[in-house]
């Protein structure tokens, strides 16, 4: 809690909110002191919410901050019986409510804003469906769905331009310095071609180095086309392993089931599933119905103060005090009867209730194996996916740990190994270190020991004239043995140039009568060349007329093929329609009365009698109810007027009592006569 009272006070001294609270200041705010400062932060996410809280109601103001947060999606920590008390907590300003609020929001602020946001454009507003049978309220619905629909693609595209790191800037940039490089590339490209007009038939050469070009970048793709099919070709492959892999083992799987073991698994789904539907079920649906009820109980409720909340701890007390005496009443008496059926209560209540984990922990057993397999089928295919390799299983899996153990502990050998080569170079570093500090120390104590002398610096001087004396004994040693060399490689060089110049004079003759020949051969070549192109152009088309050809050939031997299997399909519906109609025959036309009972047309036949007695009835019903229709509601309307005329009597009757007598009432035959 500290932690968390912490946070939010460092983001609340943050930009925008500058509250300059410390830790003693914000935990001793009042409670409309903290409900203004949830409402700033609301405000902050959404600017609508910039509200003085003292000039609302408290309803008003729980209310638009529930809104808020259903919109903004807070999820308040506990069940759903915990609603009302965060409920009140928010009306009140509790702290144990509003701070685990103010956390969430101030940890997810950017967020929150954008959500806040889209909430004003994306919550669809319900029209009832009563008002979009007008035409005009339809069109103008459709309108709406489809500006928001648009809206969504443009934000999200924005979004996709946001995250994509692009500013104007920096295409610009990139747009001057692309134009930079094509102003160079046309200066380059117009240099080349200076150069290259000097050159003989260089509108010959440039030809032929683009069908070059073009013929290399044809031979390119044609090697991505070959790798491609061969990729396809493996992947294939491997397909077809792994679906002969799957279909043995269930073929393996389904030799080794026994009818009795599966009527055996299916009895205990059936037991499983049927306890859950008649008794687990049903009582989670009447604890969700109770459940809801409560919540619409207290929602209907209106907002509760301090003064409602001590009420009813004054019931809940005085309640449980009751519950108290009678549970100690019942103790008094202590019947032996009750007292045994309490135990085998007590007994079946554990039962169920071991029944009732034991058949949750099975529906979470089952819910967390479907999870793994469907996570195994998730990685399986993304390995696959990845290099093409199937998941390692059994005895590959076995030569797969055992060969990992050998490399672990070759790593751990060679790890060891430099573990030891660290620790002896940690060593050897150290001694370094000291042997230095030791020559700097001896080099302090010489340059002291010349300073009192009077000859500071000699040390350093008589090793720096040591070291000069040194190089220079070297550069001349060097320095002779540069000039013998040079001399000697000199006469070397003159030797042999003249002996390659004799030896090079025929073969010089013998190049120029070669170039002559060349030439003749490159005019050859191209005559040639010009030839083959020709007749490679003219066999290309070939090879595509007989491509289209072969395709053609293909797609109707893949349509034959179609017919065929689709005219086998209807032979065998048709041979089964006929065995039918064959057994329909011999049991229609066979001596035995139960075979004939089994026949279709039999059963077909005594439908249709048993509906048509059935009709029959039915109309002489309708014939009955018509006949008697008409004297049924005179009846009725007659019992309806005898039942007007005595409720008249009876207020008659009723007013005479209770009025003083204005006339006389005789009797006769069986009438009531009023005389006045």
């Amino acid at each position: 809690m500290s932690d968390q009272i912490k946070f939010i006070v460092d983001n609340l001294n943050k930009e925008p909110f500058r509250k300059n609270y410390n830790l003693i200041t914000f935990d001793s705010l009042e409670p409309m002191q903290l409900l203004q400062v949830l409402n700033d932060v609301l405000a902050e996410i959404d600017p609508k919410q910039v509200v003085d809280i003292r000039e609302e109601m408290p309803e008003q103001t729980a209310k638009r901050m529930l809104s808020l947060l259903g919109i903004l999606k807070y999820k308040p920590p506990g069940n759903a019986t915990d609603m009302s008390t965060f409920r009140q907590g928010l009306v009140i300003g509790s702290k144990p409510v509003i701070y685990p609020v103010l956390h969430w929001l101030l940890q997810r602020t950017n967020e929150l804003k954008k959500r806040a946001y889209l909430a004003r454009f994306l919550i669809k507003l319900e029209v009832p469906s009563e008002f979009l049978q007008d035409e005009t309220v339809a069109d103008t619905n459709k309108q709406y769905e489809e500006l928001m629909e648009a809206f969504k693609t443009l934000h999200k595209e924005c979004e996709q331009l946001k995250a994509s790191g692009f500013s104007t800037a920096e295409i610009r940039r990139d747009i001057s310095a692309m134009e930079e490089e094509k102003d160079q590339l046309i200066k380059r490209v117009e240099r080349l071609k200076k150069r290259v007009e000097t050159v003989q038939n260089h509108q010959r050469m440039l030809k032929i180095a683009r069908q070059l070009r073009v013929e290399k970048e044809r031979e390119e793709f044609l090697a991505q086309q070959k790798q491609e099919q061969k990729n396809q070709l493996f992947h294939a492959v491997q397909r077809l392993q792994r679906i002969q892999n799957q279909l043995k083992s269930m073929r393996h799987a389904a030799a080794d089931a026994k009818p009795e073991s599966l009527m055996k698994r299916l009895e205990e789904e059936i037991k499983f599933n049927s306890y859950m539907v008649t008794e687990k079920f049903p009582k989670e649906l009447e604890n969700k119905k109770k459940e809801s009820h409560f919540l619409q109980k207290v929602v209907s409720e209106p907002a509760m103060g301090h003064s409602d909340l001590l009420e009813l701890e004054s019931k809940i007390n005085e309640i449980n005090k009751q519950i108290n005496q009678l549970i100690e009443k019942k103790m008094m008496r202590n019947e032996p009867i009750e007292g045994k059926l309490s135990l085998y209560r007590q007994q079946a209540s554990i039962i169920s209730r071991k029944k009732e984990a034991k058949a949750e922990e099975l529906q979470e057993a089952k819910e967390k194996l479907a999870n793994l397999e469907r996570e195994v089928s998730v990685k399986t295919n993304q390995t696959r996916e990845f290099d093409g390799t199937e998941v390692l299983k059994g005895d590959e899996f076995k030569r797969y740990v055992s060969k990992l153990r050998s490399k672990s502990t070759v790593f751990k050998k060679k790890h060891q190994i430099i573990a030891e080569f660290k620790a002896e170079f940690g060593l050897l570093q150290r001694t370094e270190e000291l042997l230095k500090q030791r020559h700097e120390n001896i080099q302090h104590q010489l340059q002291t020991i010349e300073e009192k002398k009077g000859v500071s610096g000699y040390s350093y001087t008589q090793e720096e004239l040591e070291r000069v004396s040194a190089l220079k004994s070297e550069v001349d040693e060097m320095k002779g043995r540069t000039l013998d060399d040079m001399s000697e490689m000199v006469k070397k060089l003159n030797s042999l140039v003249s002996e390659k110049k004799s030896a090079l004079a025929p073969v010089i003759k013998e190049l120029r009568q070669l170039r002559q020949k060349c030439q003749e051969l490159t005019q050859e070549c191209d005559e040639k060349k010009s030839q083959y192109d020709s007749c490679a152009a003219g066999l290309e088309s070939n090879r595509s007329k007989l491509e289209q050809e072969v395709r053609g050939l293909r797609e109707e031997c893949l349509q034959e093929e179609s017919r065929y299997h689709y005219t086998n399909c209807m032979i065998k519906n048709l041979e089964v329609q006929l065995r039918r109609a064959t057994d329909e025959m011999k049991a229609y036309v066979s001596a035995d009365q139960q075979e004939k009972r089994k026949a279709i047309r039999e059963q077909y036949t005594k439908n249709i009698a048993e509906q048509e007695n059935l009709g029959k009835k039915l109309r002489e019903k309708q014939k009955a109810v018509r006949e008697s229709h008409g004297p049924n509601m005179k009846q009725a309307k007659m019992w309806r007027d005898f039942e007007q005329l005595m409720e008249c009597k009876k207020q008659c009757f009723l007013k005479q009592q209770s009025q003083t007598s204005i006339g006389q009432v005789i009797q006769e035959g069986g009438e009531d006569r009023l005389i006045l």
